[in-house]
């Protein structure tokens, strides 16, 4: 029994739809004729000049839109393969930098920082630009399904009203179906002016929107770059920095690395005239406890001059001035180490007693130099000297401290000053010039 119902039911739902399958090919056929007819001339059309000139504007829209869309997708995907390669590159700079160079916590946090300004920039493109033109798009599929489905109707208007007006001419007239095509020809009429009227309004609306939306989408995307490319304008400008500050590391350990020069460098600057400041020479490694005195060895003995009790006049004629009778005086043996090796001999002969052959010279001054540069103590041993100043040079107490290249000296400007020569200090021999 209910198999019989359900066999009834089945065949009713076959039925149906075969009827409707001819009723849509009958439509079909008609339309096919209709138009057939009206190309050739033998039925008229309905025309409507505005309506297909919104149409043509709506077809023109609809194309430019879909072109926007692809166009705005290929450059995000141009955007997430920039993502991609910046992540890379920044990856490979983190990789490279080894841990004791400048700025390394500095570097990684910069390419932390870049990549998620990519992702927020990807994403906001996303959120600013595509959604929107995504719905704008959405809504023109079923805009021109409607459109179609208007023309449909407007081939089944046409149709009818030729149909009745061919019953209406016949000589034989059938009220019956001249009232029934009637009928249908209002039927016809109104779903195709309802139709038509609803895109008659649509039409012109949807038209006038590409602008509103060309304005939004691209001026959120406008907005968005610029504060990406401002964002990513500071990172760029600290990576900078960092890589100057790793550049002024490198140089000054190379600086560092070459800074003590030769003996021979030493001996080159002091017998070369140049312009440019020559290199203090190197000092040897002194020994902490008191110096180790060297055996004396035996120096020339010296008859020391007699005293002279009358004072010559400078201004006055030499050979005018009364010299005495030198008096026999005891022979002084001095020994007077040499502190300048090689060079010590004239300062073994200049010094008598502690003293200089020099009147305007402190007792134990050997001879005075000025300086020629500028020179920065760098030990507590050594003497700071400006360019001009003059320097007294003093024998070393014990010989073995002395270095080659290097004298002990006191400025003029502490003697003057205090009458003493206890603020004593080496300084390079190749920073002056023997006065």
């Amino acid at each position: 029994m209910a198999e019989t119902e359900k066999g009834e039911k089945g065949g009713k739902g076959v039925n149906v739809s075969a009827g409707k399958l001819a009723i849509n090919m009958q439509k079909r056929l008609t339309r096919a004729q209709e138009k057939v007819m009206q190309k050739l001339g033998k039925a008229d059309e309905t025309r409507d000049t505005a309506f297909e000139e919104g149409v043509s504007n709506f077809n023109k829209q609809m194309v430019e839109g879909a072109k926007l869309q692809k166009d705005l997708k290929a450059y995000l995907l141009a955007v997430k393969t920039m993502h991609e390669a910046s992540k890379r590159l920044q990856d490979c700079l983190a990789e490279m930098y080894e841990p004791d160079w400048f700025g390394k916590e500095e570097v990684d946090s910069i390419a932390e920082d870049t990549d998620m300004l990519w992702i927020d920039f990807h994403q906001k493109l996303v959120d600013s630009a595509i959604i929107n033109l995504d719905s704008y798009m959405a809504q023109f599929p079923e805009i021109k399904n409607r459109i179609a489905k208007r023309d449909r109707k407007l081939v089944d208007f046409d149709s009818a009203r030729h149909h009745v007006a061919s019953l209406q001419k016949g000589k034989k007239k059938d009220e019956v179906k001249i009232a029934k095509a009637e009928e249908e020809l209002g039927r016809a009429q109104k779903v195709f002016e309802e139709l038509n009227v609803e895109l008659q309004d649509e039409l012109p609306t949807l038209w006038n929107s590409r602008v509103g939306l060309y304005v939004t989408t691209f001026q959120s995307m406008a907005g968005v770059t610029e504060k990406f490319h401002k964002e990513m304008g500071k990172l760029s400008q600290n990576l900078n920095d960092v890589m100057g500050k790793l550049e002024d590391q490198r140089n000054i350990k190379k600086d560092s690395n070459t800074k003590t020069p030769a003996k021979s460098e030493a001996a080159s600057n002091h017998n070369t005239e140049s312009d440019t400041i020559p290199k203090s020479p190197p000092k040897s490694r002194r020994p902490s406890g008191p110096p180790v005195p060297r055996p004396p060895r035996p120096s020339p003995s010296r008859e020391m001059p007699p005293p002279q009790d009358n004072t010559p006049d400078l201004f006055g004629d030499a050979a005018s001035v009364p010299m005495p009778t030198p008096s026999p005086t005891p022979e002084v043996t001095v020994t007077a180490p040499s502190p300048l090796g090689a060079s010590g001999a004239a300062e073994d002969n200049a010094v008598t007693n502690g003293a200089s052959d020099s009147g305007d010279l402190p007792p134990g001054v050997l001879y005075k130099v000025k300086a020629l540069h500028d020179y920065a103590a760098t030990d507590g041993d050594e003497l700071e000297m400006k360019s001009g100043e003059v320097v007294f040079v003093v024998p070393f107490d014990a010989p073995d401290e002395q270095d080659e290249g290097w004298l002990l000296g006191v400025k003029e400007s502490h003697w003057l000053a205090n009458k003493n020569l206890s603020a004593r200090g080496v300084f390079p021999e190749n920073f002056t010039q023997r006065c």
